[in-house]
Protein backbone atom coordinates (compact mmCIF):
# COMPACT_ATOMS: atom_id res chain seq x y z
CA UNK A 1 0.00 0.00 0.00
CA UNK A 2 1.35 3.32 -0.32
CA UNK A 3 2.31 5.65 2.19
CA UNK A 4 -0.88 6.80 2.88
CA UNK A 5 -2.33 5.20 6.15
CA UNK A 6 -4.37 2.18 6.14
CA UNK A 7 -7.15 3.77 8.09
CA UNK A 8 -7.96 6.71 5.21
CA UNK A 9 -7.27 4.06 2.14
CA UNK A 10 -10.08 2.29 3.91
CA UNK A 11 -12.68 5.13 4.09
CA UNK A 12 -12.43 4.89 0.51
CA UNK A 13 -12.59 1.53 -0.08
CA UNK A 14 -16.10 1.55 2.18
CA UNK A 15 -16.99 4.67 -0.33
CA UNK A 16 -16.46 2.02 -2.92
CA UNK A 17 -18.25 -0.67 -1.28
CA UNK A 18 -21.26 1.42 -1.22
CA UNK A 19 -20.82 2.38 -4.88
CA UNK A 20 -21.06 -1.29 -6.07
CA UNK A 21 -23.83 -1.79 -3.51
CA UNK A 22 -25.91 0.97 -4.99
CA UNK A 23 -25.11 -1.07 -8.19
CA UNK A 24 -25.87 -4.50 -6.96
CA UNK A 25 -29.02 -3.16 -5.27
CA UNK A 26 -31.89 -3.07 -8.28
CA UNK A 27 -30.24 -6.88 -9.50
CA UNK A 28 -31.51 -8.01 -5.69
CA UNK A 29 -34.48 -5.90 -5.92
CA UNK A 30 -35.24 -7.28 -9.53
CA UNK A 31 -35.45 -10.62 -8.39
CA UNK A 32 -37.14 -9.79 -5.02
CA UNK A 33 -40.06 -8.32 -7.48
CA UNK A 34 -40.38 -11.12 -9.59
CA UNK A 35 -40.57 -12.85 -7.10
CA UNK A 36 -43.76 -11.40 -6.06
CA UNK A 37 -45.42 -13.46 -9.27
CA UNK A 38 -47.62 -11.94 -11.78
CA UNK A 39 -50.63 -13.81 -11.15
CA UNK A 40 -52.53 -15.24 -14.12
CA UNK A 41 -50.18 -12.95 -16.16
CA UNK A 42 -47.05 -15.77 -16.18
CA UNK A 43 -48.82 -18.76 -17.90
CA UNK A 44 -49.69 -16.39 -20.35
CA UNK A 45 -46.30 -15.09 -20.74
CA UNK A 46 -44.48 -18.36 -20.91
CA UNK A 47 -46.71 -19.75 -23.25
CA UNK A 48 -47.22 -17.15 -25.85
CA UNK A 49 -44.88 -13.93 -25.15
CA UNK A 50 -41.14 -15.28 -24.23
CA UNK A 51 -41.07 -18.62 -26.76
CA UNK A 52 -41.55 -15.90 -29.57
CA UNK A 53 -39.55 -12.98 -27.93
CA UNK A 54 -36.97 -15.36 -27.20
CA UNK A 55 -37.11 -16.91 -30.68
CA UNK A 56 -36.95 -13.09 -32.31
CA UNK A 57 -34.26 -11.97 -29.90
CA UNK A 58 -31.79 -15.00 -30.65
CA UNK A 59 -32.41 -14.77 -34.26
CA UNK A 60 -31.66 -10.79 -34.01
CA UNK A 61 -28.63 -11.52 -32.17
CA UNK A 62 -27.45 -13.91 -34.60
CA UNK A 63 -27.73 -11.91 -37.23
CA UNK A 64 -26.14 -8.62 -36.18
CA UNK A 65 -23.75 -10.59 -34.70
CA UNK A 66 -22.78 -12.03 -38.07
CA UNK A 67 -23.04 -9.11 -40.02
CA UNK A 68 -21.45 -7.06 -37.98
CA UNK A 69 -18.34 -9.31 -38.36
CA UNK A 70 -18.45 -9.65 -42.12
CA UNK A 71 -18.71 -5.75 -42.49
CA UNK A 72 -15.96 -5.21 -39.84
CA UNK A 73 -13.00 -7.74 -40.26
CA UNK A 74 -12.31 -6.90 -44.12
CA UNK A 75 -12.53 -3.61 -43.22
CA UNK A 76 -10.82 -3.50 -40.50
CA UNK A 77 -7.61 -5.86 -42.39
CA UNK A 78 -7.69 -3.46 -45.11
CA UNK A 79 -6.95 -0.45 -43.30
CA UNK A 80 -4.58 -2.03 -41.02
CA UNK A 81 -2.79 -4.36 -43.10
CA UNK A 82 -3.15 -2.28 -46.77
CA UNK A 83 -2.18 0.96 -48.36
CA UNK A 84 -4.65 2.35 -50.69
CA UNK A 85 -6.12 5.72 -51.43
CA UNK A 86 -8.01 7.34 -49.24
CA UNK A 87 -6.72 4.75 -46.32
CA UNK A 88 -6.24 7.38 -43.76
CA UNK A 89 -9.68 8.86 -43.97
CA UNK A 90 -11.19 5.46 -43.50
CA UNK A 91 -9.01 4.65 -40.59
CA UNK A 92 -10.97 6.89 -38.20
CA UNK A 93 -14.21 7.06 -40.52
CA UNK A 94 -15.59 3.44 -40.09
CA UNK A 95 -16.09 4.85 -36.38
CA UNK A 96 -18.71 7.62 -37.68
CA UNK A 97 -21.53 5.46 -37.07
CA UNK A 98 -21.18 5.32 -33.78
CA UNK A 99 -22.40 8.94 -33.28
CA UNK A 100 -25.86 7.85 -34.29
CA UNK A 101 -27.71 5.62 -32.30
CA UNK A 102 -29.74 2.82 -33.95
CA UNK A 103 -33.62 4.31 -33.08
CA UNK A 104 -32.19 7.35 -35.35
CA UNK A 105 -30.83 5.03 -38.01
CA UNK A 106 -34.53 3.35 -37.79
CA UNK A 107 -35.97 5.90 -37.87
CA UNK A 108 -34.67 7.13 -40.87
CA UNK A 109 -34.55 4.14 -43.21
CA UNK A 110 -38.02 3.97 -42.56
CA UNK A 111 -38.67 6.88 -44.55
CA UNK A 112 -35.56 6.52 -47.11
CA UNK A 113 -36.87 3.13 -48.28
CA UNK A 114 -40.92 3.50 -47.80
CA UNK A 115 -42.69 2.46 -50.84
CA UNK A 116 -43.15 6.19 -51.47
CA UNK A 117 -39.81 7.18 -49.83
CA UNK A 118 -36.53 8.19 -52.63
CA UNK A 119 -35.09 5.33 -52.80
CA UNK A 120 -37.82 3.25 -54.51
CA UNK A 121 -39.22 6.17 -56.20
CA UNK A 122 -35.47 6.62 -57.79
CA UNK A 123 -36.01 3.09 -58.67
CA UNK A 124 -39.16 3.10 -60.26
CA UNK A 125 -38.53 6.02 -62.40
CA UNK A 126 -35.08 4.43 -63.64
CA UNK A 127 -37.32 0.90 -64.39
CA UNK A 128 -40.11 2.94 -65.93
CA UNK A 129 -42.50 1.87 -63.40
CA UNK A 130 -45.47 4.11 -62.77
CA UNK A 131 -47.13 2.67 -59.50
CA UNK A 132 -45.35 1.61 -56.44
CA UNK A 133 -48.07 -1.80 -56.76
CA UNK A 134 -46.02 -2.99 -59.66
CA UNK A 135 -42.79 -2.54 -58.06
CA UNK A 136 -41.78 -2.48 -53.93
CA UNK A 137 -38.52 -3.44 -52.14
CA UNK A 138 -38.88 -5.76 -49.01
CA UNK A 139 -40.09 -3.77 -46.14
CA UNK A 140 -38.05 -2.62 -43.84
CA UNK A 141 -40.18 -3.43 -40.83
CA UNK A 142 -38.79 -7.19 -40.53
CA UNK A 143 -36.32 -9.30 -38.89
CA UNK A 144 -33.71 -8.69 -42.03
CA UNK A 145 -34.29 -5.40 -41.62
CA UNK A 146 -33.67 -4.65 -37.82
CA UNK A 147 -30.51 -6.27 -38.21
CA UNK A 148 -28.96 -4.32 -41.14
CA UNK A 149 -29.82 -1.38 -39.00
CA UNK A 150 -28.64 -2.55 -36.25
CA UNK A 151 -24.93 -3.72 -38.09
CA UNK A 152 -24.41 -0.85 -39.25
CA UNK A 153 -24.48 0.79 -36.34
CA UNK A 154 -22.49 -1.06 -34.43
CA UNK A 155 -20.25 -2.66 -36.36
CA UNK A 156 -17.20 0.01 -35.09
CA UNK A 157 -17.00 -2.39 -32.06
CA UNK A 158 -15.41 -4.98 -33.36
CA UNK A 159 -13.73 -3.07 -36.24
CA UNK A 160 -12.00 -0.96 -33.51
CA UNK A 161 -10.84 -4.26 -31.57
CA UNK A 162 -9.85 -6.21 -34.53
CA UNK A 163 -8.05 -2.94 -36.02
CA UNK A 164 -6.06 -3.11 -33.05
CA UNK A 165 -4.89 -6.94 -32.88
CA UNK A 166 -4.23 -6.71 -36.52
CA UNK A 167 -2.07 -3.74 -36.26
CA UNK A 168 0.52 -5.09 -33.52
CA UNK A 169 0.50 -9.17 -35.37
CA UNK A 170 4.16 -10.27 -36.28
CA UNK A 171 4.88 -10.09 -39.99
CA UNK A 172 6.61 -13.38 -39.46
CA UNK A 173 3.30 -15.27 -38.90
CA UNK A 174 2.07 -13.71 -42.05
CA UNK A 175 5.17 -14.47 -44.01
CA UNK A 176 5.60 -18.12 -43.23
CA UNK A 177 2.20 -18.37 -44.55
CA UNK A 178 2.94 -16.65 -47.77
CA UNK A 179 5.97 -18.93 -48.54
CA UNK A 180 4.14 -21.72 -48.03
CA UNK A 181 1.82 -21.01 -50.99
CA UNK A 182 -0.94 -19.56 -49.04
CA UNK A 183 -2.94 -16.23 -50.75
CA UNK A 184 -3.15 -13.48 -49.02
CA UNK A 185 -6.97 -14.15 -48.38
CA UNK A 186 -6.06 -17.65 -46.82
CA UNK A 187 -3.31 -16.17 -44.99
CA UNK A 188 -6.07 -14.02 -43.68
CA UNK A 189 -8.33 -16.82 -42.88
CA UNK A 190 -6.00 -18.96 -41.81
CA UNK A 191 -3.21 -16.70 -39.79
CA UNK A 192 -4.36 -13.23 -39.30
CA UNK A 193 -8.02 -14.04 -37.87
CA UNK A 194 -7.30 -16.76 -35.82
CA UNK A 195 -4.56 -14.63 -33.67
CA UNK A 196 -7.61 -11.78 -33.80
CA UNK A 197 -10.07 -14.15 -32.02
CA UNK A 198 -9.88 -12.30 -28.63
CA UNK A 199 -10.27 -9.82 -29.65
CA UNK A 200 -12.51 -10.23 -31.93
CA UNK A 201 -15.16 -12.02 -29.42
CA UNK A 202 -14.49 -8.68 -27.05
CA UNK A 203 -15.58 -6.46 -29.75
CA UNK A 204 -18.68 -9.31 -30.81
CA UNK A 205 -19.89 -8.95 -27.09
CA UNK A 206 -20.36 -5.85 -27.05
CA UNK A 207 -22.45 -6.07 -30.28
CA UNK A 208 -24.38 -8.72 -28.74
CA UNK A 209 -24.76 -6.76 -25.11
CA UNK A 210 -25.98 -3.69 -27.16
CA UNK A 211 -28.39 -5.51 -29.62
CA UNK A 212 -29.98 -6.91 -26.58
CA UNK A 213 -30.62 -3.87 -24.98
CA UNK A 214 -31.91 -2.06 -28.09
CA UNK A 215 -35.62 -1.18 -27.95
CA UNK A 216 -36.01 1.70 -30.31
CA UNK A 217 -34.68 0.39 -33.35
CA UNK A 218 -36.25 -3.28 -32.45
CA UNK A 219 -40.11 -1.79 -32.09
CA UNK A 220 -39.85 0.91 -34.86
CA UNK A 221 -39.04 -2.15 -37.27
CA UNK A 222 -41.89 -4.63 -35.55
CA UNK A 223 -39.80 -6.68 -33.71
CA UNK A 224 -41.05 -8.04 -30.09
CA UNK A 225 -37.94 -9.08 -28.33
CA UNK A 226 -37.39 -9.47 -24.83
CA UNK A 227 -36.36 -5.80 -24.56
CA UNK A 228 -39.68 -4.73 -26.45
CA UNK A 229 -41.89 -7.49 -24.30
CA UNK A 230 -40.65 -6.06 -20.82
CA UNK A 231 -41.36 -2.21 -21.69
CA UNK A 232 -44.89 -3.38 -23.13
CA UNK A 233 -45.72 -5.70 -20.12
CA UNK A 234 -45.32 -2.77 -18.14
CA UNK A 235 -46.36 0.36 -19.73
CA UNK A 236 -49.61 -1.42 -21.67
CA UNK A 237 -50.46 -4.32 -19.13
CA UNK A 238 -49.31 -2.41 -15.69
CA UNK A 239 -47.77 -5.54 -14.79
CA UNK A 240 -44.77 -4.92 -13.08
CA UNK A 241 -43.86 -8.53 -11.16
CA UNK A 242 -44.56 -9.71 -14.80
CA UNK A 243 -41.69 -6.95 -16.87
CA UNK A 244 -39.41 -8.41 -13.85
CA UNK A 245 -40.12 -11.46 -14.73
CA UNK A 246 -39.36 -11.42 -18.04
CA UNK A 247 -36.29 -9.13 -17.44
CA UNK A 248 -34.63 -12.36 -15.12
CA UNK A 249 -34.83 -14.29 -17.85
CA UNK A 250 -33.21 -11.05 -20.25
CA UNK A 251 -30.36 -11.05 -17.32
CA UNK A 252 -29.90 -14.29 -17.82
CA UNK A 253 -28.82 -14.02 -21.17
CA UNK A 254 -26.63 -11.08 -20.83
CA UNK A 255 -24.39 -13.01 -17.68
CA UNK A 256 -24.73 -16.33 -20.68
CA UNK A 257 -23.08 -13.74 -22.91
CA UNK A 258 -20.28 -12.35 -20.55
CA UNK A 259 -19.37 -16.23 -19.26
CA UNK A 260 -19.16 -17.39 -23.39
CA UNK A 261 -16.79 -14.22 -24.34
CA UNK A 262 -14.87 -14.57 -20.90
CA UNK A 263 -14.48 -18.71 -21.88
CA UNK A 264 -13.73 -17.85 -25.74
CA UNK A 265 -11.03 -15.52 -24.79
CA UNK A 266 -9.42 -18.14 -22.09
CA UNK A 267 -9.39 -20.38 -24.59
CA UNK A 268 -7.41 -18.83 -27.19
CA UNK A 269 -4.74 -16.96 -25.91
CA UNK A 270 -0.87 -16.56 -28.03
CA UNK A 271 1.99 -15.79 -26.94
CA UNK A 272 4.91 -14.60 -29.68
CA UNK A 273 8.53 -15.25 -28.56
CA UNK A 274 11.19 -13.14 -30.16
CA UNK A 275 11.23 -10.01 -31.86
CA UNK A 276 7.58 -8.99 -32.95
CA UNK A 277 8.11 -6.81 -36.21
CA UNK A 278 5.25 -5.55 -37.81
CA UNK A 279 4.30 -6.17 -41.08
CA UNK A 280 4.35 -3.12 -43.66
CA UNK A 281 1.25 -2.49 -45.50
CA UNK A 282 0.90 -3.94 -48.51
CA UNK A 283 0.80 -1.62 -51.42
CA UNK A 284 -2.72 -1.51 -53.27
CA UNK A 285 -3.26 0.53 -56.38
CA UNK A 286 -5.56 0.76 -59.47
CA UNK A 287 -8.29 -1.51 -59.27
CA UNK A 288 -7.45 -3.31 -56.13
CA UNK A 289 -7.15 0.04 -54.44
CA UNK A 290 -10.22 1.54 -55.91
CA UNK A 291 -11.71 -1.84 -54.50
CA UNK A 292 -10.45 -1.77 -51.22
CA UNK A 293 -11.97 2.09 -50.98
CA UNK A 294 -14.77 1.27 -52.25
CA UNK A 295 -15.67 -1.90 -49.64
CA UNK A 296 -14.74 0.71 -46.48
CA UNK A 297 -16.84 3.27 -48.25
CA UNK A 298 -20.11 1.37 -48.15
CA UNK A 299 -20.46 0.89 -44.04
CA UNK A 300 -19.58 4.35 -43.33
CA UNK A 301 -22.35 5.43 -45.96
CA UNK A 302 -24.67 3.41 -44.94
CA UNK A 303 -24.32 3.70 -41.11
CA UNK A 304 -23.82 7.68 -40.99
CA UNK A 305 -24.26 9.53 -44.26
CA UNK A 306 -27.42 8.52 -45.12
CA UNK A 307 -28.76 8.55 -41.56
CA UNK A 308 -27.27 12.43 -41.57
CA UNK A 309 -27.98 13.26 -44.70
CA UNK A 310 -31.94 12.41 -44.40
CA UNK A 311 -31.73 13.85 -41.14
CA UNK A 312 -30.57 17.40 -42.74
CA UNK A 313 -32.67 17.36 -45.36
CA UNK A 314 -36.20 16.55 -43.60
CA UNK A 315 -34.96 19.31 -40.36
CA UNK A 316 -34.21 21.96 -43.12
CA UNK A 317 -37.61 21.01 -44.56
CA UNK A 318 -39.60 21.16 -41.23
CA UNK A 319 -38.25 24.08 -40.47
CA UNK A 320 -38.43 25.82 -43.96
CA UNK A 321 -42.58 24.94 -43.70
CA UNK A 322 -43.47 25.44 -39.86
CA UNK A 323 -40.31 26.91 -38.14
CA UNK A 324 -38.50 25.40 -34.94
CA UNK A 325 -40.45 23.64 -32.76
CA UNK A 326 -41.37 25.33 -29.42
CA UNK A 327 -40.35 22.79 -27.35
CA UNK A 328 -37.13 21.72 -29.09
CA UNK A 329 -35.32 24.31 -26.83
CA UNK A 330 -36.58 23.06 -23.27
CA UNK A 331 -36.30 19.28 -24.77
CA UNK A 332 -32.44 20.62 -25.42
CA UNK A 333 -32.24 22.15 -22.15
CA UNK A 334 -33.69 19.48 -20.42
CA UNK A 335 -31.33 16.37 -22.03
CA UNK A 336 -28.39 18.35 -21.29
CA UNK A 337 -29.14 19.14 -17.51
CA UNK A 338 -30.28 15.58 -16.33
CA UNK A 339 -26.97 14.44 -19.01
CA UNK A 340 -24.72 17.03 -16.97
CA UNK A 341 -25.82 15.60 -13.86
CA UNK A 342 -25.47 12.35 -14.24
CA UNK A 343 -21.80 12.58 -15.83
CA UNK A 344 -21.35 14.78 -12.64
CA UNK A 345 -22.80 11.91 -10.26
CA UNK A 346 -20.80 9.18 -12.67
CA UNK A 347 -17.40 10.47 -12.42
CA UNK A 348 -17.54 11.40 -8.72
CA UNK A 349 -18.69 7.67 -8.11
CA UNK A 350 -16.20 6.30 -10.30
CA UNK A 351 -13.54 8.92 -8.97
CA UNK A 352 -14.12 6.68 -5.62
CA UNK A 353 -14.63 3.29 -6.82
CA UNK A 354 -10.71 4.24 -8.74
CA UNK A 355 -9.09 5.75 -5.63
CA UNK A 356 -9.79 3.17 -3.63
CA UNK A 357 -7.73 0.46 -5.68
CA UNK A 358 -4.85 3.01 -6.24
CA UNK A 359 -5.02 3.29 -2.81
CA UNK A 360 -5.66 0.48 -1.25
CA UNK A 361 -4.81 -2.07 -4.08
CA UNK A 362 -6.14 -5.68 -3.01
CA UNK A 363 -8.70 -8.42 -4.54
CA UNK A 364 -11.22 -6.86 -2.35
CA UNK A 365 -10.92 -3.73 -3.84
CA UNK A 366 -10.27 -5.08 -7.55
CA UNK A 367 -13.69 -7.05 -6.75
CA UNK A 368 -15.26 -4.05 -5.95
CA UNK A 369 -14.00 -2.07 -9.02
CA UNK A 370 -15.79 -5.17 -11.71
CA UNK A 371 -18.70 -4.72 -9.28
CA UNK A 372 -19.28 -1.66 -10.03
CA UNK A 373 -18.98 -1.57 -13.24
CA UNK A 374 -21.52 -3.71 -13.60
CA UNK A 375 -23.96 -2.10 -14.73
CA UNK A 376 -22.72 -1.20 -18.46
CA UNK A 377 -23.40 -4.98 -19.02
CA UNK A 378 -27.26 -4.25 -17.71
CA UNK A 379 -29.65 -3.14 -20.06
CA UNK A 380 -31.47 -0.15 -19.77
CA UNK A 381 -34.89 -1.66 -19.34
CA UNK A 382 -33.58 -4.35 -16.57
CA UNK A 383 -31.95 -1.21 -14.19
CA UNK A 384 -35.04 0.72 -14.31
CA UNK A 385 -37.26 -2.15 -13.06
CA UNK A 386 -34.74 -3.15 -10.50
CA UNK A 387 -34.82 0.95 -9.34
CA UNK A 388 -38.05 0.91 -8.51
CA UNK A 389 -38.83 -0.62 -5.46
CA UNK A 390 -35.29 0.60 -3.75
CA UNK A 391 -36.19 4.19 -4.58
CA UNK A 392 -39.97 3.60 -3.61
CA UNK A 393 -38.73 2.38 -0.42
CA UNK A 394 -36.32 5.08 0.43
CA UNK A 395 -39.16 7.64 -0.50
CA UNK A 396 -41.62 5.67 2.04
CA UNK A 397 -38.76 5.58 4.64
CA UNK A 398 -38.32 9.43 4.60
CA UNK A 399 -42.11 10.02 4.23
CA UNK A 400 -42.49 8.04 7.34
CA UNK A 401 -40.11 9.58 9.08
CA UNK A 402 -40.68 12.91 8.55
CA UNK A 403 -44.44 12.51 9.55
CA UNK A 404 -43.62 10.95 12.71
CA UNK A 405 -41.02 13.56 13.50
CA UNK A 406 -42.62 16.76 12.42
CA UNK A 407 -46.28 16.10 11.00
CA UNK A 408 -44.83 16.79 7.55
CA UNK A 409 -45.44 14.15 4.35
CA UNK A 410 -42.36 14.18 1.65
CA UNK A 411 -44.02 12.56 -0.75
CA UNK A 412 -41.97 10.94 -3.66
CA UNK A 413 -38.82 12.10 -3.24
CA UNK A 414 -36.75 10.29 -5.82
CA UNK A 415 -39.34 8.03 -7.01
CA UNK A 416 -40.62 9.75 -10.56
CA UNK A 417 -38.91 12.38 -10.74
CA UNK A 418 -35.45 13.34 -12.66
CA UNK A 419 -33.44 12.48 -9.67
CA UNK A 420 -34.65 8.63 -10.48
CA UNK A 421 -33.23 9.01 -13.71
CA UNK A 422 -30.14 10.46 -13.20
CA UNK A 423 -29.38 7.57 -11.03
CA UNK A 424 -30.11 4.65 -13.43
CA UNK A 425 -27.83 6.75 -16.11
CA UNK A 426 -25.15 7.14 -13.45
CA UNK A 427 -24.99 3.46 -12.65
CA UNK A 428 -25.22 2.13 -16.39
CA UNK A 429 -22.30 4.24 -17.25
CA UNK A 430 -20.05 4.13 -14.17
CA UNK A 431 -17.76 1.27 -16.14
CA UNK A 432 -16.73 4.10 -18.69
CA UNK A 433 -15.29 6.41 -16.02
CA UNK A 434 -14.03 3.48 -13.69
CA UNK A 435 -11.86 1.91 -16.61
CA UNK A 436 -10.86 5.53 -17.87
CA UNK A 437 -9.37 6.91 -14.90
CA UNK A 438 -7.47 3.83 -13.59
CA UNK A 439 -6.19 3.87 -17.07
CA UNK A 440 -4.45 7.32 -16.28
CA UNK A 441 -3.83 6.33 -12.46
CA UNK A 442 -1.41 3.26 -14.13
CA UNK A 443 0.58 5.83 -15.71
CA UNK A 444 0.99 7.78 -12.39
CA UNK A 445 4.10 6.33 -10.19
CA UNK A 446 3.61 5.35 -6.68
CA UNK A 447 6.45 7.16 -5.88
CA UNK A 448 4.42 10.07 -5.95
CA UNK A 449 2.25 9.27 -3.21
CA UNK A 450 4.84 8.39 -0.80
CA UNK A 451 6.68 11.67 -1.83
CA UNK A 452 3.83 13.82 -1.27
CA UNK A 453 3.22 12.27 2.15
CA UNK A 454 6.93 12.64 3.09
CA UNK A 455 6.33 16.34 2.69
CA UNK A 456 3.49 16.38 5.03
CA UNK A 457 0.50 16.16 2.56
CA UNK A 458 -2.50 14.91 3.68
CA UNK A 459 -4.56 12.11 1.71
CA UNK A 460 -7.03 15.06 0.78
CA UNK A 461 -4.37 17.54 -0.01
CA UNK A 462 -2.47 14.44 -2.20
CA UNK A 463 -5.69 13.90 -4.11
CA UNK A 464 -6.52 17.42 -5.10
CA UNK A 465 -3.10 18.60 -5.67
CA UNK A 466 -1.41 15.40 -7.22
CA UNK A 467 -3.98 13.25 -8.48
CA UNK A 468 -7.14 15.20 -10.06
CA UNK A 469 -4.32 17.21 -11.98
CA UNK A 470 -2.77 14.70 -13.63
CA UNK A 471 -5.78 12.65 -14.22
CA UNK A 472 -7.90 15.82 -16.22
CA UNK A 473 -6.94 14.31 -19.65
CA UNK A 474 -8.82 11.10 -18.18
CA UNK A 475 -11.51 12.93 -16.35
CA UNK A 476 -12.21 14.99 -19.42
CA UNK A 477 -12.46 12.25 -21.88
CA UNK A 478 -14.95 9.66 -19.77
CA UNK A 479 -17.12 13.04 -18.66
CA UNK A 480 -17.52 13.83 -22.33
CA UNK A 481 -18.11 9.89 -23.33
CA UNK A 482 -20.73 9.70 -20.29
CA UNK A 483 -22.09 13.18 -20.99
CA UNK A 484 -23.16 11.67 -24.95
CA UNK A 485 -23.98 8.19 -23.74
CA UNK A 486 -26.36 9.27 -20.71
CA UNK A 487 -28.13 11.99 -24.03
CA UNK A 488 -28.92 9.11 -26.18
CA UNK A 489 -30.07 6.42 -23.87
CA UNK A 490 -33.66 5.78 -24.35
CA UNK A 491 -34.50 2.87 -22.87
CA UNK A 492 -34.28 3.64 -18.98
CA UNK A 493 -35.38 7.39 -20.00
CA UNK A 494 -38.43 5.87 -20.90
CA UNK A 495 -39.51 3.64 -18.27
CA UNK A 496 -37.78 6.47 -15.15
CA UNK A 497 -38.90 10.14 -16.79
CA UNK A 498 -41.24 11.65 -14.85
CA UNK A 499 -44.25 12.41 -16.07
CA UNK A 500 -44.57 15.32 -18.65
CA UNK A 501 -40.74 15.28 -19.34
CA UNK A 502 -39.37 15.24 -22.81
CA UNK A 503 -35.05 14.71 -23.44
CA UNK A 504 -34.19 14.60 -27.35
CA UNK A 505 -33.69 10.92 -27.67
CA UNK A 506 -38.06 10.54 -26.13
CA UNK A 507 -39.27 13.09 -28.77
CA UNK A 508 -37.62 11.04 -31.53
CA UNK A 509 -39.22 7.87 -30.51
CA UNK A 510 -42.31 9.68 -29.63
CA UNK A 511 -42.63 11.12 -33.20
CA UNK A 512 -41.08 7.91 -34.85
CA UNK A 513 -44.11 6.03 -32.69
CA UNK A 514 -46.71 8.14 -34.19
CA UNK A 515 -45.42 8.10 -37.72
CA UNK A 516 -44.43 11.96 -38.11
CA UNK A 517 -40.54 11.32 -38.87
CA UNK A 518 -39.81 14.57 -40.18
CA UNK A 519 -41.34 16.24 -36.90
CA UNK A 520 -38.33 14.46 -35.10
CA UNK A 521 -35.67 15.02 -37.71
CA UNK A 522 -34.16 18.18 -35.79
CA UNK A 523 -33.67 16.89 -32.53
CA UNK A 524 -32.20 13.58 -34.23
CA UNK A 525 -29.85 15.16 -35.58
CA UNK A 526 -28.55 17.41 -32.94
CA UNK A 527 -28.00 14.01 -30.67
CA UNK A 528 -25.96 12.97 -33.94
CA UNK A 529 -24.12 15.78 -33.84
CA UNK A 530 -23.16 16.25 -30.14
CA UNK A 531 -22.54 12.53 -30.82
CA UNK A 532 -19.90 12.91 -32.66
CA UNK A 533 -17.44 14.58 -30.22
CA UNK A 534 -16.60 11.47 -28.20
CA UNK A 535 -16.56 9.25 -31.77
CA UNK A 536 -13.69 12.19 -33.12
CA UNK A 537 -12.09 11.70 -29.39
CA UNK A 538 -12.43 8.30 -29.61
CA UNK A 539 -10.85 7.59 -33.07
CA UNK A 540 -7.69 9.85 -32.33
CA UNK A 541 -7.07 7.95 -28.90
CA UNK A 542 -6.98 4.70 -31.57
CA UNK A 543 -4.91 6.21 -33.64
CA UNK A 544 -2.13 7.49 -31.23
CA UNK A 545 -2.52 3.81 -29.53
CA UNK A 546 -1.52 2.09 -32.69
CA UNK A 547 0.97 4.30 -33.49
CA UNK A 548 2.64 3.72 -30.32
CA UNK A 549 1.96 0.11 -30.98
CA UNK A 550 3.64 -0.15 -33.59
CA UNK A 551 6.69 2.32 -32.69
CA UNK A 552 7.16 0.00 -29.44
CA UNK A 553 7.17 -3.66 -31.00
CA UNK A 554 9.27 -2.18 -34.08
CA UNK A 555 12.12 -0.90 -31.78
CA UNK A 556 14.90 -3.36 -31.80
CA UNK A 557 15.34 -5.16 -28.98
CA UNK A 558 18.35 -4.66 -26.49
CA UNK A 559 20.57 -7.59 -24.65
CA UNK A 560 20.13 -7.83 -21.19
CA UNK A 561 23.86 -6.45 -21.07
CA UNK A 562 23.24 -3.26 -23.08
Amino acid sequence: MPAIGREAASVWVWGAAAVALAVLLPLAALAAIAAEGSGDLWPHLLAHVLPSALTQTFLLLVGVGTLSCLIALPCAWLVARCDFPGRGLFEWALLMPLAVPGYIVAYSYLDVLHPLGPVQEALRALLGIASPRDFRLPDVRSLGGCVFVLSCVLYPYVYLSARASFLVQSAAALEVARTLGASPARAFLKVGLPLARPAVVAGLTLVLLETLGDIGASEFLGLRTLTVSIYTTWVNRSNLPGAAQIALVMLALVLALILAERAARAARRFVASGTARPAPPARLSGLAGAAAAGLCAVPVVLGFAVPVLHLGVAAARRVAEAGLSATLPGEAATTAVIAFAATLLTLGAGLVVALAYRLAPSRLSGAIARLAGLGYAVPGTVLAIGLLSPLAGFDNAVDAAMRQTFGLSTGLLISGSGAALVLALAIRFLAIPVGGIEAGFAKLSPHLDMAARSLGSSRGATVARIHLPLLRPALLTAALLVFVDAMKELPATLLLRPLGLETLATHVYAEAARGTYEDGALAALVIVMVGLGPVILLARLSAAAARAAGSARSAPARSPGS
